[in-house]
């Protein structure tokens, strides 16, 4: 009789599911242990293959360093970038949604760590906070900024300066992630991440309604 793929050794599963198996350990070295200090050998034997195999898939640790970009995070952006797109529903709203979304992702996501780690190898590894900036940032940016022009637009948002706008709404979101991952283990009591959300949107709300 067959053994059931779940008790299968990893190496014996499908191909098709190595690289997911191969990014989920990886993305867990890299927030435990730091782009830098992660090595190969730990990611495959992490992921229960060789490091021949993960070779097969990943030609280098930056190459698999995006890969767990565009596969935990890139996703969510393209789903905000559609729903932008295709929403009828009015700017305030598409905050709302969206940055609630956010905020839900990062507590909840096991790449809740990636900011954190950004921000502390980016001046060692250019090429990756390049690539980080491109595939997230800008586009986050991007986002926000339609939909705050489109208020201002249609009446429901003073004229302001959009881009400090977008930076008033992302920072102290990306602040308390980078927080909540350095100093969760820590501290004595324990955010709670709804509150927070509400309380973002309330305040940014009031500053930008006409």
């Amino acid at each position: 009789m067959n053994a059931d793929n779940t008790t299968q050794p990893r190496w014996q599963r499908r191909k098709e599911a190595r690289p997911a198996e191969i990014i989920h350990a990886a993305l867990q070295l890299f927030i435990q242990k730091g782009f830098a200090a992660t090595r190969l050998d730990e990611v495959a034997k992490q992921a229960g293959v060789t490091k021949g195999t993960l070779y097969l898939y990943f030609p280098s640790k930056e190459e698999l360093f995006k890969a767990a970009v565009r596969e935990t995070v890139v996703p969510s952006i393209l789903l905000a970038e559609k729903i932008v797109a295709d929403a009828q529903l009015s700017p305030e709203q598409l905050l709302r949604c969206l940055v609630g979304e956010w905020i839900r992702l990062i507590a909840e996501s096991p790449a809740n760590g990636i900011s954190k780690l950004v921000v502390a190898e980016a001046g060692n590894f250019p090429d990756l906070a390049h690539f980080y900036l491109d595939e997230v940032v800008y586009r986050v940016r991007k986002v926000l900024a339609e939909i705050l022009q489109r208020g201002i637009d249609s009446g429901e948002f003073r004229p302001l300066n959009i881009e400090f706008a977008v930076k008033e709404i992302i920072s102290p979101v990306i602040l308390q992630t980078i927080w909540n991952h350095a100093f969760g283990p820590y501290r004595r009591e324990r955010l709670d991440m709804a509150a927070f959300t509400e309380f973002h949107l309330d305040v940014l709300l009031r500053g930008i309604r006409t």
